[in-house]
């Protein structure tokens, strides 16, 4: 036969087994798979990755053949997920009771549940799946009636209801066709929402008198349906209100459609502060579109520092680790306090007699964080432009502009704390001495205070000239700082400066990319979270973006500290490794914008 070994065929299965093990590969040690997740979209915890390997003897494979599957069996079996089989599992029957008693006998004791490990095992979770959830509605689906302001506020709004229905009535169609002329924002959301509705009405099988499926778009978090008024309906409002205003009609329909889906709950939801008064007094349901707003209360905002507590060497002193990294200290600490913390966040301790420690959070694996100390720019050697801090929070926010790892800052505060002089005066240090950015460029939102004062002519930088006043004082502070080259070096200096200061309009930034720029969104506070997000996408390799801003001082209708831009990036981006974020506590202006921001 060629030379050819052929073996005999086996006639046991003790020689089937001989047989294999002539072709069976060195055994080496099986790695155990981790157990599923307790439940869809949960994380595997860290213990779960840190399975030991188990060796698997040549004897047992030898003496039970099935050894191996059953325990890859086993290994399924101990896993969360199957332990929850039963009459309520997936819609399944329930097993034979002999058949679970026999499983249970042969499987090992489970590890623990996703639920049942500790928070601090979870620590690797980003910081938007930790963030709490609303919780779930219990009762059957509502059925919410849309205003045309929520339509133009959020062109996304039908998406957002999760199993809830939408009812459009007829008048809102009217309006909004009126609102799509234009180049505002209104007429571009308008426009949108035209689109969707479309897309909606046109979607093979889709059904106007039984409703829209929202979900047919790809949107599937919306399980509910759309529904368009497809006939009159009868309701009788006071004589006090006019009929043939669009916001009584729109009260109208609420009236009637709560009367025909009694004792379904019919929601009006609206922007308009009067339109919400009006239907409470009439006895309708009603509230505002909060889907749009990042925070509820303005003081839950993130503060991008923490004080350390008292007690905190006492509790993880035994536990640390030092060492040093040329002119930075390292601390390794693990203990109670490492789940509270994120990545990039400054935390400091202070207290009388002992040594105060000024670090950020450089990172967090399970229970244990990285600390690594700051450079002190309070000094007048670690001078920045000539301008060293004055508190603790500008010194937090200097090291966090001053870092080449730290892509996005985001600085808040009340007005006079430094904000706009600190990252002008990292920026012209970055770009001037370490050449790390090209040039600066300043934009901000054009919001005025007061009535309009018409069209300004010239050229764009012309144009935005007079709102960069804050820019030219800032500048002017900072033309002073050098007292020993002399008034002609100081006006050459000025010069130079003022030719790697680039002033551009938000209005012509889409499409755009920059590259190793030093970009400064300032009063970002009157941003909306879609020209946020506009803003922050040109960045590209080597750029980085500052926003700043006072979210006491919004000018910008319709937006609230809880809807602004500003918040939602500093929530979006808090816990990135490669973002920071600090509230600046305290004014260092004059005296008197401290007291007028305090008192006033």
């Amino acid at each position: 036969m060629g030379g050819f070994f052929i073996p005999h065929r086996p006639s046991s299965r003790t020689g089937l087994n001989s047989w294999l093990n002539l072709f069976s590969l060195p055994t080496h040690p099986q790695m155990p798979l981790p157990s599923p997740p307790a439940k869809r979209a949960a994380l595997l915890s860290d213990q779960a990755y840190d399975l030991p390997a188990r060796a698997t003897s040549n004897a047992a494979h030898t003496d039970s053949p099935d050894a191996d599957l059953g325990s890859r069996l086993n290994l399924v079996e101990q896993g969360p997920l199957n332990r929850q089989l039963g009459p309520d599992a997936d819609g399944g029957e329930a097993r034979p009771k002999a058949q679970l008693a026999r499983n249970r006998a042969k499987t090992p004791p489970a590890a623990p549940s996703l639920a049942a490990l500790p928070s601090a095992a979870l620590r690797q979770v980003p910081a938007s799946a930790n963030r709490s959830r609303k919780p779930k509605h219990s009762g059957p689906p509502k059925l919410f009636v849309l205003d045309t302001n929520v339509l133009l506020h959020d062109p996304m709004c039908l998406f957002r209801f999760e199993e809830h229905d939408i009812f459009l009535p007829m008048i809102v169609l009217e309006e909004l066709d009126g609102h799509k002329k234009g180049t505002t924002e209104v007429a571009r959301n308008a426009r949108q929402t035209s689109r969707t509705l479309d897309v909606l009405a046109g979607h093979q099988g889709g059904d106007i008198g039984n409703g829209l499926l929202l979900n047919t778009t790809g949107h599937r978090e919306a399980k509910g349906k759309l529904f368009f008024q497809t006939q009159v309906l009868n309701y009788a409002l006071p004589s006090s209100l006019p009929q043939g205003k669009a916001d009584n009609q729109i009260l109208g329909v609420v009236d009637a459609l709560r009367q025909q889906h009694a004792p379904r709950e019919v929601v009006l939801v609206s922007k308009d502060i009067n339109m919400r008064v009006k239907s409470r007094a009439l006895g309708l349901a009603t509230d505002d579109y909060q889907n749009d707003k990042t925070l509820e209360d303005g003081d839950l905002l993130y503060s991008g520092s923490m004080a350390l507590p008292a007690d905190f060497w006492t509790t993880h002193g035994n536990t640390v680790e030092s060492w040093q990294q040329g002119l930075y200290t390292f601390y390794r600490i693990t203990g109670p306090i490492v789940p509270s913390l994120l990545i990039n966040q400054l935390v400091y301790f202070e207290a009388p007699g002992e040594p105060s420690l000024y670090a950020r959070v450089t990172e967090i694996r399970g229970m244990t964080a990285v600390f690594k100390t700051l450079k002190d720019y309070t000094h007048l050697k670690n001078a920045v432009w000539g301008i060293t801090t004055r508190n603790r929070e500008q010194n937090f926010a200097m090291n966090l502009l001053l870092d080449p790892e730290i892509d996005f800052v985001t600085l808040t505060g009340t007005a006079g704390t430094g904000k706009t002089l600190m990252a002008l005066a990292s920026g012209l240090t970055q770009v001037l001495d370490d050449r790390r950015y090209t040039e600066i460029i300043v934009t901000r939102a054009t919001v005025s205070v007061g009535e309009d004062i018409g069209f300004l002519p010239g050229t764009e930088e012309e144009k935005m000239g007079p709102w960069m006043g804050a820019l030219d004082d800032n500048l002017e502070v900072l033309g002073k700082t050098d007292t020993s080259s002399g008034e002609w070096g100081r006006a050459a200096t000025n010069e130079l400066i003022r030719s790697r200061i680039k002033i551009k309009s938000m209005n012509f930034m889409r499409g755009r990319t920059f590259l190793n720029k030093y970009v400064i969104i300032d009063e970002a506070q009157n941003l909306t979270p879609k020209q946020m997000k506009t803003l922050i996408t040109r960045a590209g390799p080597g750029t980085k973006i500052i926003c700043m801003g006072n979210l006491a001082q919004i000018d910008t209708p319709y937006l609230t500290e809880g809807s602004s831009g500003l918040t939602f990036a500093v929530d979006k981006f808090k816990g990135w490794a490669h973002g920071g974020h600090i509230t600046l506590a305290r004014g260092e202006r004059s005296r008197l914008a401290d007291f007028a921001s305090e008192v006033l």
